[in-house]
């Protein structure tokens, strides 16, 4: 793979930052000071896909550094795997809440989203033009 077609780990460091650091503070501040009811919880479940999805963005990168694929994930694609995981983990809360969560049905629900994800990456695939000029 051509390292030109590669992002860097620099490109991501405004939204690492800015997912980490607002979902941290939003989510301190939800727990702290709101009562739980429907806007907060909503909030809560936001602010658990920003944090998350911001603390997964650097290994969703070096994972796709690691086990480079073709086409090489772009900053969208990377963006979207680290998305995927903050959602995971909110839909992991909210069944926790209600107390529906269990260890098949997580591993299911896992299961589902890295099948979604494949299944993008595929048609990206079958999408891809390596010799189109740009």
């Amino acid at each position: 793979m051509n390292s030109a077609q590669r992002p860097t780990f620099k490109e991501f460091l405004p939204a690492f930052f800015i997912l980490t650091i607002s979902g941290g503070i939003g989510l301190a501040f939800t727990v702290s000071t709101m009562l739980p009811t429907i806007g907060p919880r909503w909030l809560f479940f936001f602010f658990v896909v920003l944090f998350v999805a911001g603390l997964f963005l650097p290994f969703v990168y070096f994972l796709n550094l690691r086990f480079p694929s073709r086409p090489p994930a772009d900053r969208g694609v990377i963006i979207r795997q680290a998305v995927w995981v903050g959602i995971f983990v909110a839909v992991l809360a909210w069944l926790q809440l209600g107390r529906v969560l269990t260890l098949p049905l997580g591993i299911i629900l896992g299961a589902a989203f890295i099948l979604v994800e494949v299944l993008l990456r595929v048609w990206e695939r079958s999408r891809w033009k390596p010799n189109q000029p740009n």
